[in-house]
């Protein structure tokens, strides 16, 4: 009996040794060390992870730590980063010292006066924390002028090409509302010059305008349009129209947000079209705002600062004011802000509402993490926490483009580009349910090709969201959102079966042979599109499938959304160009959109044809 206990108590201990400790909470006061008044805004991080808080208006925080504990880096604007081993105790309160450094980085104004930190104590009291206070010295010191070489960046982008629909009949990928190419490629036009082709997404140009598509009627967040006819430069080609139109909700019936303004107030941002065109963005963004709405304001030069904790949308003067203070200079520690932005979100979260950071920038991240990779981890691990990311892109000559896609298409997000005030307004304010609330997330497309029908296919564009064929019934892979009213455009190129073609030659197979299903011959269905979607707050997608049949509609029969997405894709396609466009002209391009521009309400169609008619005046020297 005795052996039999003394095993029982063994295997116990032994089992034991494999129950994973509990973790433990942390709490504790960060003050200013020369006085002791407690510092809020100070971001509080568990070394080597991406566990992270932010302490409130009396220096309070709490972080869950690992039963092992670890070491919690604690940093602050104009103060010495400090790094604490976490010991027996759950309390640690930690002092923090000036940074003589930082404080010649940070400019920041005050009352319309403009108060350089340089060389003097920074003292943040508990109530001078929601306006960002400062007990400065007045000094000269002007920002650096921004560098004058052109330093942009853009991930390169390889075409999609013809794929045999007998031998590969899925293609799969995640949609893409991002519109920042358009208003980028324009400003480079604008400018007199040629865009960069990787520069040039034909996805985003052709998202960037609305279709007159039908609301949804069912259950379903969203409606599913499509339409095929021939390619407009290839009339041996067809062209397939898919449109997604996603439910309009009322503003007074969105939830309630809580929103983190992310701010680059870093040395690079002085440019006229950066940090002012900035704030006046957000300014009209704020005044979109209802009561039940919350702002808070982080900014990061050469560290990352809460300068306005949440406010209701009703204070729109104070948030305004918050606004206004900001003046640029330093150097840029995205990452930083980023952990910082989250945090503040995380701690406000609003179960059930619109939780959400908007990153401003020109995203020249140059202190800590600041590549794309390590960018893209950070972002991957603060998704899981149900904060979406808006990006907002500005300036030019160091932009980039590269950065910011990384960041909106990992952080469940959308990115758009801002050149001028006109379409900061677009984009805040004429779409603001599309562009700040989250309808259905990690929207996918996959289509089966009928290769008793099709010969070959190509999907024009979205080269940067091409999914592999099992990511589509795969929950835990991340995809596209889509907003309130949104619409998402998608064309596929076809060469039919029976059809010779110049851009897709394949011999047969010696060793093996692919047959088709007799029922395929017999169907008029062309392709099966399958979407799956989630609702913003749920893991599980759900699945809708819609056949296509080719009615053999002539072109000129078509809808204007058939036409125009085909213009639109085009003149990407000519500014890239794509051996796909054979010999379709700027001026093909013209007559195409302009008998299909519609109703064109905010003239933004015609300013496409416009700048059409421009380029190809020059491009044609």
């Amino acid at each position: 009996m005795k052996k039999s206990i003394g095993i029982l108590a063994m295997l116990v201990i032994f089992c034991t040794g494999f129950i994973a400790p509990a973790p433990r909470t942390i709490t504790g006061k960060v003050t200013y060390a020369k006085d002791g008044s407690p510092l809020p805004g100070v971001t509080v991080i568990l070394k080597g992870t991406t566990t992270a808080t932010v302490t409130d208006h009396l220096g309070m925080y709490s972080i869950v730590v690992p039963e092992s504990g670890g070491k919690l880096v604690f940093s602050y604007i104009g103060f010495q980063s400090k790094e604490v081993k976490i010991g027996t105790s759950n309390t640690l309160n930690v002092s923090l010292q000036d940074d003589a450094k930082e404080l010649q980085e940070v400019v920041i104004v005050k009352d319309d006066k403009r108060l350089y930190r340089k060389q003097a104590p920074v003292r943040v009291a508990a109530e001078q924390a929601k306006t960002y206070d400062m007990s400065i010295s007045m000094g000269n010191v002007q920002p650096e002028p921004a560098e004058q070489w052109n330093t942009e960046e853009y991930d390169a982008i390889n075409e999609n090409i013809f794929h045999d629909a007998l031998r590969n009949p899925l293609s799969t990928f995640s949609i893409d509302v991002d519109a920042a190419s358009y208003s980028n490629v324009r400003r480079f036009i604008n400018n007199g010059s040629r865009p960069p082709k990787d520069a040039v997404r034909i996805e985003e140009m052709v998202n960037y305008f609305d279709y007159d598509y039908n609301q949804p009627k069912g259950e379903d967040p969203f409606a599913v349009i499509t339409e095929i006819s021939s390619a407009p430069w290839n009339s041996k080609h067809k062209l397939v129209h898919i449109g997604l139109q996603g439910k309009k909700i009322a503003t007074e019936n969105l939830p309630a947000s809580n929103l983190v303004f992310l701010i680059d107030v870093s040395g690079s941002m002085s440019d006229p079209n950066k940090l002012p065109l900035l704030k006046s963005s957000l300014k009209m963004l704020v005044e979109e705002l209802r009561p039940q709405d919350h702002v808070a304001i982080v900014v990061y030069a050469g560290a990352a600062g809460l300068v306005l904790e949440p406010t209701s949308g009703a204070d729109k003067k104070k948030i305004i004011e918050s606004l206004d203070r900001l003046e640029a200079g330093g150097s840029t520690a995205g990452g930083a802000g980023i952990n910082l932005a989250y945090a503040t979100a995380k701690q406000y979260f609003k179960k059930g509402g619109n939780n959400r950071v908007i990153l401003a920038t020109d995203g020249d991240f140059n202190i800590g993490e600041s590549s794309n990779a390590a960018m893209e981890r950070l972002i991957e691990a603060k998704r899981q926490d149900g904060i979406f990311l808006t990006v907002l892109g500005y300036g030019m000559g160091n932009y980039k483009d590269s950065k910011m896609e990384v960041l909106a298409d990992k952080g469940n997000g959308n990115y758009a580009y801002i050149d001028n005030i006109t379409e900061a307004r677009k984009v805040l304010v004429n779409e603001f349910g599309g562009t700040l609330f989250t309808i259905a997330k990690d929207v996918k497309l996959q289509i089966e090709f009928n290769p008793a029908k099709v010969k070959a296919y190509r999907l024009i564009g979205y080269e940067n969201r091409m999914l592999k064929s099992e990511d589509f019934n795969n929950d835990k892979k991340d995809a596209g959102e889509l907003g309130s009213g949104h619409t998402v455009t998608a064309l596929y190129e076809i060469i039919p079966v029976g059809v010779e073609s110049e851009f897709f030659k394949i011999d047969e197979l010696k060793y093996q042979t692919t047959k088709v299903d007799p029922a395929a011959q017999k169907t008029e269905e062309l392709m099966t599109i399958k979407l799956r979607y989630k609702k913003p707050d749920e893991d599980v997608s759900k699945l809708i499938v819609h056949p296509l049949k080719d009615n053999n509609i002539a072109l000129g029969k078509t809808s204007d959304n058939f036409r125009w997405s085909a213009s639109v894709a085009a003149f990407g396609m000519l500014l890239r160009e794509s051996e796909y466009i054979k010999s379709f002209t700027y001026d093909d391009v013209v007559q195409l959109a302009q008998g299909s521009r519609g109703e064109d309400k905010e003239g933004y169609r015609i300013e496409f044809i416009n700048m059409v008619k421009s380029f190809g005046l020059i491009a044609s020297r």
